[in-house]
């Protein structure tokens, strides 16, 4: 058991720097100016909004403004289900293609919660076959699943290739048994840009959100009847990454210029992301943020000093920051310290060193000037939703960095 989870309340009114190390330390000031800029941008442009989970559901839903999510877990769903049972939560997408072993979990909460919309995300025709046993073994019935086909732009990660010269057969494959099934109903289109993590600039973000636009529409072209009443169908996009939600001004050009797509159906726009509403060193790497935004921080412990090879060891390696890397070196960087960084890491042991390499000459540039023993530095880490999965306690600080709330998230899967 962590320590801090069995006494995380005590620390609340201390200051982030007498907190246990490693933890994990969120700027509330810095997570609300970000989900209120991203919000902002979705409300004026008309679009509807599905944030995925973590402890800041609540801010990003605005309690009740937005009424979709995104749920990676099983743990995840269930833990969303307060909001479902207090009127503020609409609808849950399963984020993953499905699979069989998830089904019988979905069904209990979709039984158990009817007013919680669950939707199911496919990208095969494999899926519906599995979803349609799944149904028929149901001795009192089932209604159809709601699914998204998930689309691949370009991440290669999920979803149906919409971009390469022979995909045009396979997704017209999909839609097609999706509308023959009586186990499953189509809810939309779905992509994620998970390559615009790479890009650099607005520019490069925005071409990958033309992307997304273009990738979605190709399936909106596929949908061949109107609805059972004969009034157009409605068929929700749903797109985005944190580095193209950041550039969502940009989606109505796009709309505009791919036009009316299809008569028969009626399109809802949405805008998903993750990592919006804390940022990381990945995100500072596409220049579409600065470190101002940077809402996380893991706080760790100088452990010793090794003057002869200019090197401090802390106690945060890969089990507190994940070794996931950017355009910005390193794998953590030193916040009052920028120059110093995690160049090196075992489980949980991590090594600071100068970034840019070298001996170490100069003002702040010898490691005994800088640290020592039983110091606490705040890190910046890359990817803080992988950071973040590997903490048990969230501590909260307001902008004196005075520690005033701790969330406890959802575990595993």
């Amino acid at each position: 058991m962590d320590f801090s989870l069995q006494s995380h309340t005590s620390f609340i009114g201390c200051p982030a720097s007498d907190l246990p190390t490693p933890s994990l330390v969120l700027s509330k000031p810095v997570l609300e100016r970000n989900i209120h800029r991203l919000q902002q941008d979705v409300q004026e442009l008309g679009l509807s909004f599905r944030p995925h989970t973590l402890e800041i559901t609540r801010l990003m839903l605005s309690n009740g403004l937005h009424r979709g999510l995104i749920v990676s877990t099983l743990s995840e769903l269930r833990g969303v289900l307060p909001l479902a049972e207090e009127g503020n939560l609409d609808e849950a997408l399963y984020g993953l293609p499905i699979y069989p072993s998830a089904l019988p979990h979905l069904h209990s909460m979709r039984k158990s919660h009817p007013n919680l919309n669950i939707l199911l995300l496919i990208d095969s025709p494999q899926h519906i076959p599995i979803i349609e046993s799944f149904n028929n073994s149901i001795s009192d019935g089932i209604p159809p699943w709601p699914v998204f086909i998930k689309l691949d732009v370009g991440s290669r990660r999920a979803g149906v290739d919409v971009y390469s010269p022979d995909s045009g057969p396979e997704l017209e494959e999909l839609v097609h048994f999706v509308e023959e099934s009586s186990a499953v109903e189509l809810y939309g289109f779905y992509c994620h840009a998970g390559h615009s993590y790479s890009a650099k600039g607005e520019e490069e973000a925005g071409r990958a959100l033309g992307s997304e636009v273009s990738g979605v529409l190709q399936g909106v072209k596929l949908i061949k009847n109107r609805g059972d009443d004969g009034k157009k169908r409605k068929i929700v996009l749903s797109i985005g990454s944190t580095p193209t939600a950041h550039v969502v001004r940009q989606v109505k050009r796009f709309l505009a210029e791919e036009g009316n797509v299809n008569g028969d159906v009626d399109v809802d726009v949405e805008v998903h992301a993750g990592n919006y509403p804390t940022n990381d060193l990945q995100q500072l790497s596409t220049d579409l943020i600065t470190p101002a935004d940077l809402a996380v921080r893991v706080l760790a412990e100088v452990c010793s000093v090794y003057p002869r090879r200019n090197e401090a060891l802390i106690n945060a390696g890969t089990v507190a920051l994940s070794k996931e890397t950017s355009a910005v070196p390193g794998f953590g960087r030193v916040v009052e310290r920028p120059e110093w960084g995690v160049v090196r890491m075992s489980q949980e042991h991590g090594i600071l060193g100068l970034l840019s390499g070298g001996a170490g000459d100069g003002e702040g540039k010898k490691v005994e000037d800088v640290f020592h023993v039983g110091q606490k530095v705040m890190l910046h880490c890359q990817h803080a939703c992988i950071t973040a999965a590997q903490h048990f306690v969230f501590y909260v600080v307001d902008g004196e960095d005075v520690v005033r709330e701790t969330w406890v998230p959802w575990k595993a899967w």
